[in-house]
């Protein structure tokens, strides 16, 4: 049974920093790649960022453009652990956050086979 757990969500101010996790079980790590979207109440869920199944510096990233500059995305082959970083927070990334598993690089960024559970992430003024 494949599990993607997060973790790491919160209540920050605006202009601090998090770091999602997501854990994983019942899943071939390395073979896939990781992504992480996001809910805002009220809106569709939408990409925020991927990494290809390659681990280090070997690993292509893509980031939505409310992403680029304030946040990373790695992971850890041999934890089987994904993260987002987030730096630099703005209330408007105030959302569930979802950490996603799919085999295309494609379909990491649009829909992917394998979806956690969330983890909430709120943003005060």
């Amino acid at each position: 049974q494949v599990q993607l757990v997060e973790s790491g969500g919160g209540l920050v101010q605006a202009g601090a920093s998090l770091i999602l996790s997501c854990e994983t079980s019942g899943i071939t790590f390395h073979y896939y790649h990781w992504g992480w979207f996001r809910q805002a109440p009220g809106k569709e869920r939408e990409f925020v960022a991927a990494i290809s199944w390659k681990n280090g510096e070997n690993s292509e990233t893509y980031y939505a453009d409310s992403a680029k500059g304030r946040f990373t995305i790695s992971r850890e082959n041999g934890k089987k652990m994904a993260y987002l970083r987030m730096n630099s927070l703005k209330t408007e990334d105030t959302a569930v956050y979802y950490c996603a598993a799919d085999k295309n690089f494609t379909a990491i960024r649009i829909n992917p086979t394998y979806w956690g559970q969330g983890t909430q992430v709120t943003v005060s003024s």
